[in-house]
């Protein structure tokens, strides 16, 4: 176990320090790293002023606390004011033993409402993901579909992956899924209405593009226009820009629009998305 010394560096941005709307999955190796990032990862939700929620499984709630309360100072405090919540996996995720969306859902926004309650800014949550060590492709599924609840930009997640536990080409399914990980494009994202559509910006290319394609999904279904603000994104790859082609296809014709810079409006016109999609540049609107 670390010491109570240890030394975390706040590092800005970092994946440990992640924005309110971030969802990250990040693989580790061995359990000193487990546990230092869970330590840098509480402390900087409490700096942010945010609920701290550790959502546990290789671990119960009860020896998570035993060891990370020495770790973190004022950790007993925090969690006597409702600042920091350890939850089992098996009563967040699952209803009879089947992985329950919903169920996630209204865990993660009542953690949110009682951080309204209580003045703090939003919800910073740690998941231990060796849950979905049995089905891979099930979780990957899973976290995917969970993108939707980042929309809003009041949870900021880390998902840890198990290095010793889960295969490469799982860990690499698995980091495509969530718009940021080491080591890859790192996408942030927010929901806009009036009229309903999204904000992006960052990057997106091979290593994230199927965390983008869970974004676009939503739109597909969006009754009259949809927006995809664009404007943001430094680089996006033309397979990954096909899936705004994509989308546009699922709609009524004429309904879709991007609103994007110079560099990104030539990638949607290389692929003739423009014959499907209103490309409007900046400036221009």
């Amino acid at each position: 176990m670390l010491g109570e010394d240890t030394i975390v560096v706040h590092v800005a941005g970092s994946v440990l320090d992640p924005d309110l709307g971030d969802h990250v999955c990040l693989p580790f190796e061995g359990e000193r790293e487990r546990m230092t990032a869970a330590q840098a990862f509480t402390m900087n939700g409490l700096r942010r002023r945010t609920r701290v929620v550790l959502i546990t499984h290789a671990d119960s709630p009860e020896r998570t606390r035993a060891w990370l309360a020495p770790l973190v100072p004022g950790f007993a405090d925090a969690e006597h004011a409702g600042r920091i919540e350890i939850l089992a996996c098996a009563d967040t995720y699952f209803t009879g033993g089947s992985l329950d969306l919903q169920r996630v859902h209204a865990k993660l926004t009542g953690a949110h409402d009682r951080a309204r309650e209580h003045g703090q800014h939003g919800v910073y949550a740690l998941i231990d993901a060796s849950w979905g060590v049995g089905d891979a492709r099930g979780q990957a599924a899973f976290e995917a579909a969970t993108n939707e609840l980042f929309g809003e930009r009041w949870l900021a997640a880390v998902c840890q992956y198990d290095r010793r536990l889960f295969p490469r080409d799982a860990l690499d399914r698995a980091a495509s899924v969530h718009p940021i990980s080491p080591e890859q494009a790192l996408l942030r994202f927010a929901n806009t209405c009036s009229p309903p559509g999204l904000r992006v910006w960052g990057d997106i290319d091979l290593t994230n593009r199927p965390a983008f394609a869970s974004l676009l999904a939503r739109l597909e279904h969006e009754p009259g226009e949809v927006v995809v603000d664009a404007t943001g994104l430094d680089f996006i790859d033309a397979g990954s820009a096909q899936l705004l082609t994509v989308t546009a296809l699922a709609r009524p014709f004429g309904s879709t629009s991007v609103v994007c810079g110079a560099s990104v409006a030539r990638v949607l016109r290389l692929i003739r998305a423009d014959e499907v999609i209103a490309v409007r540049r900046v400036g221009d609107v």
